[in-house]
């Protein structure tokens, strides 16, 4: 199972937010590729990545550093990015930046065709964030009025699924184990969970799930619950 330990960027700095309120943000550090770097070196494959200026604002104004992250990491760890993805230009743009797979989730549940289109450029990961399975769009202030369970059939093309319960995301409570299971046993696309770790036995039970793929992580190891190189020895 893949740990993707996470990093948010917000102005150029490195943060998280409590279920997804920019005005409940706290920053972690401001030199991004060193956070990337220094999870690589306790063994992580890959590093997921949000630019929430872009999610919120359209405005890339991150990408250049998503570009030093992924210059960084070339040829020891692979680079996920969502926040913002909206466009085939725009995926294309983070392709060109080094970026291994682009995360899409509002752009994808409003128009799933633009991910069959997207994927001839660059890896697409679907982002389903939902709130009691209902997925959520635009920053998660809007419904879909549609099931996460629904969307996953829509999607042929998709490398991934990211599943986020944002009841979850940043309360380090745990995740939604039975959820994603049965979105994981309704889908043959990889699906990684997101939302709610908070300890290793978190992601030890997450690993018993055997469909599931990987899972993100981001304020367990900024608040020091566990370190990446633990989180990887669990979940190996």
């Amino acid at each position: 199972m893949i740990l993707y330990p996470a990093i948010d960027l917000l102005g150029g700095k490195v943060v998280r937010l409590r279920q997804g309120e920019y005005d409940d943000s706290t920053v972690y550090g401001d030199d991004p590729v060193s956070v990337a770097q220094s999870f690589v070196n306790q063994g992580a494959s890959w590093v997921h990545m949000v630019d929430l200026d872009a999610a919120r604002s359209a405005e890339p104004v991150n990408r250049g550093i998503i570009a030093k992250v992924a210059s960084a990491l070339a040829g020891h760890a692979l680079v996920q990015v969502g926040g913002g993805v909206r466009t085939v230009d725009d995926a294309q743009a983070l392709a060109d930046a080094g970026v291994s797979r682009v995360v899409m989730g509002s752009a994808a549940v409003t128009d799933p065709s633009l991910v069959q289109q997207v994927s001839q450029r660059v890896a697409v990961a679907v982002g389903l964030d939902h709130r009691n399975g209902i997925a959520a769009t635009h920053g998660w202030t809007e419904s879909s009025g549609q099931s996460v369970v629904d969307l996953l059939p829509l999607f042929p093309t998709a490398a991934a699924f990211v599943i986020t319960d944002i009841s979850r995301d940043g309360m380090l409570t745990g995740p939604d184990i039975e959820g994603l299971a049965r979105s994981a046993e309704l889908t043959t696309v990889p699906v990684i969970a997101s939302g709610g770790v908070g300890t290793l036995a978190h992601l030890q039970a997450l690993s018993q799930v055997g469909a599931l793929n990987g899972v993100i992580v981001g304020k367990a190891i900024y608040e020091g619950k566990f370190s990446v190189a633990e989180a990887v020895q669990v979940l190996s």
